[in-house]
């Protein structure tokens, strides 16, 4: 059995996630779908990252066996051919020995854009969050110094999220300007909780509203409350923008 590495780009407006659900399109079914049909044999695919409904990847990174009857540069250009347009296979190749999409990623880097402007972009509205008053990004950048690190993160831990531990290490928080009025948030880290990031920047944009200040940010992760933490950001916002390995990216 040989084991394959693809590199996925997606919209997620149109589905209810990364992971297959019962009540609705996903892309974990869509690329099954696809590379069954291609490969002619059943296919099961894991990800770096379950992204949630309506939310993005730049570069979503999954593997899966096959019986290696296909060139991967077949199952690139026929997976596209199969797949809808809003999900694309960047690239396919072997994986090393031994390979595990999730426990091998070292680094998991996302962004959530910002549009802040008075008037809606119809450009924008399905990748960033509308935000019509201004914001104080100074105090917004202070309250987000606080998340690098080790913390317990768990108010920023979404409902029904099932992991062991709520400790993560974020090893770069930063605020950026794509090109005003479209802003980014950085986070990468080496996991994240559910909802985790869009927990984050609710309550960034609340600190940012002056509804807080910048330091609440550090009692929030002392305080270990979701119910003391900012709002839900929405998912359109949210891109899965990079995953890096601890490993050779080559077999």
């Amino acid at each position: 059995m040989r084991r394959v590495r693809l590199i996925l780009a997606y919209d997620g407006t149109a589905y209810r996630g990364f992971q297959v659900q019962p009540n609705g399109p996903t892309i974990q079914s869509a690329v099954e779908e696809a590379l069954s049909r291609l490969l002619c044999e059943k296919v099961r695919v894991g990800a770096a990252g379950r992204t949630d409904a309506g939310v993005h990847a730049r570069e979503q990174v999954v593997d899966f066996s096959d019986s290696g009857k296909r060139p991967l540069e077949t199952i690139r250009k026929g997976g596209n051919a199969l797949l809808p347009q809003d999900i694309r296979i960047l690239s396919a190749e072997e994986a090393p020995p031994g390979f595990d999409v999730r426990r091998d990623a070292r680094e998991k880097e996302y962004r959530y854009f910002l549009h802040l402007s008075p008037v809606a972009s119809p450009f924008f509205t399905r990748y960033a969050w509308h935000i019509e008053k201004p914001l104080d990004l100074d105090a917004l950048r202070e309250g987000l110094s606080h998340a690098a690190g080790e913390h317990d993160f768990a108010s920023f831990r979404g409902q029904g999220c099932t992991a062991k531990t709520t400790v993560r290490t974020i090893f770069r928080a930063e605020l950026s300007g794509e090109m005003p009025p479209l802003h980014f948030i950085r986070i990468a880290g080496n996991g994240f909780l559910r909802h985790m990031v869009r927990n984050i920047v609710g309550t960034l944009v609340d600190i940012g509203k002056g509804k807080m200040p910048p330091g609440r940010m550090r009692e929030l992760l002392e305080l270990r409350d979701r119910a003391l933490a900012g709002p839900n950001a929405p998912p359109q916002g949210l891109f899965l923008w990079k995953v890096t390995y601890r490993i050779k990216e080559t077999a």
